[in-house]
């Protein structure tokens, strides 16, 4: 059973939002975004289309859970950046930031890569669910310790084309 949680209409306006404050921290400087696969894709899309110019994109696919619903706690880079990113300004982009241990990792891992600058634009954050603390500069929702799907997220590959996020219900 599928909960509404945030609208479709809620979702284009909070973008909106993110993408102005991050055309404000950034000015006319160039910005390489980088998609954390497969769930941030709906977000990066929507945002990097409203940040206009002296956008590159990249790609970087992360998992720490696998099929289930919660983390397993081991980070596995499934995918890794095609492009070298010293003295670029980067922001990876989450689709939800829970227990923080996949969004440590790779903060890590890319600022071993001496980027200029080294941000985090995550839509939602489960605050209450975080177990590693690792700061994210733009947040778009806080949530609920609910399991959610929609607008990228999934459940086992399902559910990630709905175009609002949804609360997943048993039953």
């Amino acid at each position: 059973m599928l909960e509404t949680l945030i609208s479709e209409t809620e979702l284009e306006a909070k973008v909106s939002e993110m993408a102005r404050l991050i055309k404000d921290r950034y000015r006319d400087e160039p910005i390489l975004l980088v998609c954390v696969l497969k769930g941030s894709l709906y977000f990066f899309s929507d945002l990097s289309r409203k940040l206009g110019l002296n956008v590159q994109i990249d790609f970087i696919q992360a998992s720490s859970y696998g099929s289930g619903k919660s983390s397993s706690g081991v980070v596995q880079i499934r995918k890794d950046l095609d492009v070298n990113i010293e003295g670029l300004n980067v922001i990876i982009v989450e689709d939800i930031v829970d227990t923080g241990i996949t969004l440590n990792h790779l903060r890590e891992l890319l600022s071993t890569r001496r980027p200029k600058t080294l941000a985090v634009a995550a839509l939602l954050s489960k605050t209450e669910s975080r177990k590693i603390a690792s700061p994210v500069e733009f947040i778009g929702f806080e949530i609920p310790n609910e399991f959610v799907v929609g607008y990228g997220l999934d459940y086992a590959e399902s559910y990630r084309n709905l175009p609002y996020i949804a609360i997943l219900r048993e039953g």
